[in-house]
């Protein structure tokens, strides 16, 4: 890996576990604070919703300013409210911290994905794109279950504390590995938002929010679709999100390769069409273990494989506000997250079993497909490369 890469990678991949591991400590935060396991779940929300809000707000802000100085503002604020998690007195003080941690998410990976593809050589955008995910599926894999070890058996405040021991080291080597490049062209916040007067980035907006939110319903409900579909136990579930997790490395890594080797308009539809494929296959096939094993492998590498491609396809079709555009991306990936959860868990409600999540999820993500064609359809004659921009001294 290009070490001039590595602190985004870090940057994700403390983003990642802040994200990810509250759900594995929701019943020890909610013992230690005294709090109902529901009320903790607001926690959850709480940082989804900065992160909706923060990642065209703190973009459109400080969009004046040199990319490399925006990431280290942005890992400031990540930093300061992580560490001020790991010592919140009560819920409503952590329900604070959780939102204003969440604020950062999206405009780092949005100003990250920037620098990291003009950083790339010619033809290697979406890969430098996805080496900066990667962090995300590092953390799945490992920092989450990790995270979640300290919480259960020392104190959840510690796995926070490490959090903001990774954002200062992500600061650090922000500063003295990332190069500087330029600020882009300076637009008023009149013209940034006329992209949302671009038919192909709502396009993309669906193509993140409904065809990835698929997914979403099946990672939601994986726990019990494991024990109560396919038959496995609960103490195995942890070691079935590492396969997940795993697959998710993997995916990364395709899905950065294949929007090199073709058009990412492309690469969405077709990995749209693969995510398609497999929840119909989680749906008929849950209840035989080893089938089930290794559609949650594939579903894991599916989940993050969309990532990199829809990350360049936003930045090729807001070309005008690039940076704007690619943290919309990360917005639309966390109303993705919601809405699958919610849209998931309707058949759950009326009665139905733990597989009619990914039912739901299968037709989503046909959604995405549909979506995903049209914009290939729509810049078959109109390609949008990636303008080289000179990299300046550290």
């Amino acid at each position: 890996m290009d070490k001039k890469l590595f602190p985004l990678l870090l940057g994700g991949l403390g983003i990642g576990m802040t994200e990810f591991v509250m759900m594995g400590l929701l019943p020890d935060v909610a013992q230690n604070l005294k709090i109902s396991i529901p009320v903790a779940g607001h926690l959850i929300s709480a940082y989804a919703l900065g992160v909706v809000i923060g990642a065209p707000l703190l973009v459109m802000i400080s969009g004046n300013y040199p990319p490399k100085k925006i990431l280290i503002a942005l890992m400031c604020i990540f930093t300061v409210f992580n560490g001020l998690s790991a010592f919140a007195p009560d819920e409503h003080t952590l329900l604070i911290a959780r939102f204003f941690a969440g604020l950062p998410h999206g405009a780092f990976f949005g100003v990250g994905a920037i620098m990291a593809s003009r950083l790339a050589e010619p033809g290697k955008q979406a890969q430098a794109v996805a080496t900066m995910f990667a962090g995300l599926t590092i953390a799945n894999l490992a920092l989450v279950p990790i995270g979640t070890w300290i919480g259960h058996n020392f104190l959840w405040r510690y796995t926070f504390g490490l959090v903001a021991v990774i954002g200062l080291i992500t600061i650090v080597s922000i500063k003295y590995w990332l190069p500087a490049i330029p600020a882009e062209r300076s637009e008023s916040l009149k013209t940034q938002l006329k992209i949302f007067q671009n038919a192909d980035v709502w396009l993309v907006i669906l193509i993140t929010a409904i065809g990835t939110g698929g997914l979403f319903c099946w990672i939601s409900y994986i726990a019990p679709l494991m024990t109560e579909i396919s038959g496995f136990s609960s103490a195995t579930v942890p070691w079935i999100m590492v396969l997940a997790g795993f697959g998710m490395v993997i995916g990364n890594w395709f899905g950065g390769k294949l929007a090199d080797r073709m058009s990412a308009g492309k690469a969405c539809a077709w990995l749209l069409f693969a995510m398609t494929v497999t929840l119909l296959g989680i749906f008929l096939f849950s209840r035989f273990q080893i089938i089930s094993l290794l559609l949650t492998f594939v579903a894991g590498a599916l989940s993050i494989s969309l990532a990199a491609p829809i990350q360049v396809l936003m930045m090729q079709c807001a070309k005008d506000a690039q940076m704007l555009g690619a943290s919309i991306t990360q917005a639309g990936f966390n109303i993705g997250n919601s809405l699958g959860a919610f849209l998931g868990g309707l058949p759950i409600t009326y009665g139905l079993t733990y597989n009619y999540p990914s039912l739901v999820g299968m037709f989503m993500a046909t959604g995405g497909v549909v979506f995903a064609m049209m914009i290939v359809r729509r810049q078959r004659n109109n390609p949008v490369p990636f303008q080289p921009v000179q990299v300046l001294g550290h």
